[in-house]
């Protein structure tokens, strides 16, 4: 088959790239580009638990992360103390580091991985489909046809893949404005980021009454101060008096030294695209949503959105048409955008309301408080993962099914498993393999080697309901899994999503879960193509 065309060489882009070629399906990213990032060190992303994960897996050996987490976080109103929290095994910290860091690191993991290929300085200008497949062309140097089985526009919040699908993008421009700068000096919290709310210093230039730090490697810190709705331009003089006059409020009233590396203004847009399929073109990233109010990260997401998409497509290309499966992808990740964003837009007026009733009812700003946490380290509705537990790909509920500290449709936890070979592994170190993984809950086997019990109890029964599965699973065992029975078996989707946890081995009961994880069986002779042409 013809490989999987990618629009946009961002990390969104790169990431779906990789995570397609670790599927064993080949892709072509089409770069508007030289191939090379602007060094931005203003332009930051975070990475929660699971995002940073995924890109620790796919760019190994290139990706290196050390002293971009966090050692914890605490948040101020006025010079009160209102919350701190100390990250470790119990909480993991979130991954902060320059965007051109993350890119550079993913381009590398391309340019080592024989089934992607990159083609710079190509800027797509049409596409045609048909039921065997696409074609795209090219604008450049020389301008080139590229023939596809499917085309996924990671291509921006201009996306010129959504306009040439004519894909309405409603939503609200400049949510929020932030005046941004990256910086090198101490603070009072090494490694520690802040939130300071109600400043008690008076500020200069625009009023803002809230600011984040968050710390980089190297004695690196990016500082955001909100800016109110339609103020002036922040001129160069007004943020370099901020800077000295956050900088003092924070050491006691003298301005530490600093080096100022970079300055921006960052706006932050909530849109949402009415499609995120037509036919065998699909929208990831920035191209079908743009969020990222109150501390949360549209990167995130986009991310995310490479890692539900990336095991259908390659479902599809290995196996023929699933047009169940490649629906679900719409169904399941626009699902939790559009909740991300209704959690945003119900938390606004609270947070950012002004100084009505609500300001003086006892507790409001703690409450304010955990709000803005949530966002900016990726908890509760705001920033926590989503969940498919209402996805088309759920299995019917059967009397079988037992509990387990996971619901359905969420994220696995990351525990110890031991892998086919007998090694121990993450659970996290499986995903995205190509195949299901089904887990096994066997207190006492972390202490033995698999040779002993490998054949013994359940172990053979189990073995062979897997190896009969509708798609190819790999068989792990874990000593305990967070809330589950002893004997229960977990099934997991490629991205990590459970599917179903099963009391005892049930061959039937495994079967079916599976086949409604893939969207039921392949449709045979199906098109996937909808024969629309865009161009």
């Amino acid at each position: 088959m013809d490989p999987v065309i990618v629009v946009g060489a961002g990390p969104v882009g790169l990431t779906l790239s990789l995570a397609l070629a670790r599927h064993g399906v080949p892709s072509v990213v089409l770069d508007e580009g030289p191939g090379k990032d602007e060094q931005r060190p203003a332009r930051t992303v975070i990475l929660r638990e699971d995002t940073a994960a995924l890109v620790e897996r796919l760019a190994l050996t290139s990706f290196d992360a050390t002293g971009a987490r966090w050692t914890g976080w605490r948040s101020l109103r006025r010079k009160q103390v209102m919350r701190e929290l100390t990250f470790g095994d119990q909480l993991p910290s979130p991954l902060h580091l320059a965007q051109h860091e993350l890119t550079g690191a993913l381009r590398q993991a391309v340019d080592a991985e024989r089934l992607v290929k990159v083609a710079v300085n190509s800027r797509l200008d049409s596409i045609e489909q048909e039921s065997a497949g696409l074609t795209a062309h090219t604008r450049g140097p020389k301008g080139t046809w590229w023939r596809g089985s499917f085309l996924v526009g990671c291509d921006g919040p201009r996306s010129t893949v959504r306009k040439l699908l004519d894909i309405r993008f409603p939503g609200r421009t400049a949510v929020e404005r932030h005046a941004v700068a990256a910086l090198r000096t101490e603070l009072p919290w090494p490694g520690e980021a802040l939130l300071h709310r109600s400043l008690p210093w008076r500020t200069s230039g625009p009023s803002g009454g809230e600011v984040v730090g968050r710390p980089l490697a190297d004695g690196v810190w990016r500082l955001d101060w909100l800016l109110p709705p339609r103020s002036e331009l922040v001129t160069p003089d007004i943020l370099v008096t901020r800077i000295r006059e956050t900088l003092a409020g924070w050491s006691g009233g003298s301005t530490p030294p600093y080096e100022l590396l970079d300055t921006g203004v960052h706006t932050v847009h909530h849109r949402l695209a009415r499609r995120w399929r037509a036919g065998r073109v699909f929208l990831a990233g920035d191209a079908a949503h743009l969020l990222g109010a109150l501390g949360t990260q549209g990167l995130d997401e986009g991310l995310r959105d490479a890692d539900n998409l990336a095991w259908k497509l390659a479902v599809a290309w290995h196996e023929g048409p699933h047009e169940a499966l490649l629906d679900s992808y719409q169904t399941e990740r626009r699902a939790v955008v559009a909740g991300r964003l209704r959690a945003a837009d119900q938390a606004l007026p609270i947070l950012r309301g002004g100084k009505g009733l609500r300001s003086y009812v006892a507790g409001s700003a703690r409450g304010h408080d955990v709000l803005l946490t949530d966002g900016h380290l990726g908890h509760g509705a705001l920033g926590a993962p989503g969940s498919y537990e209402d996805s088309p790909l759920a299995p019917e509920p059967v009397e079988a099914e037992v509990g387990v500290g996971t619901a359905p449709g969420a994220p696995v936890r990351d525990v110890r498993v031991t892998a086919p070979d007998g090694s121990f592994v993450r659970l996290r170190d499986r995903l995205g393999l190509g195949h299901l993984l089904v887990v096994l809950i066997a207190p006492g086997t972390g202490v033995w080697e698999r040779r002993h019990w490998v054949k013994a109890g359940v172990m053979p029964r189990l073995a062979a309901a897997v190896a009969a599965l509708p798609h190819e699973a790999e068989l792990l065992v874990a000593e305990s899994y967070p809330g589950a029975p002893a004997h229960s078996v977990l099934l997991v989707r490629p991205d990590g999503h459970l599917v179903t946890a099963l009391g005892g081995v049930r061959p039937a009961e495994l079967y079916a879960a599976a086949q409604a994880a893939l969207g039921g069986p392949a449709e045979s002779g199906a098109k996937a193509g909808s024969g629309a042409r865009t161009s």
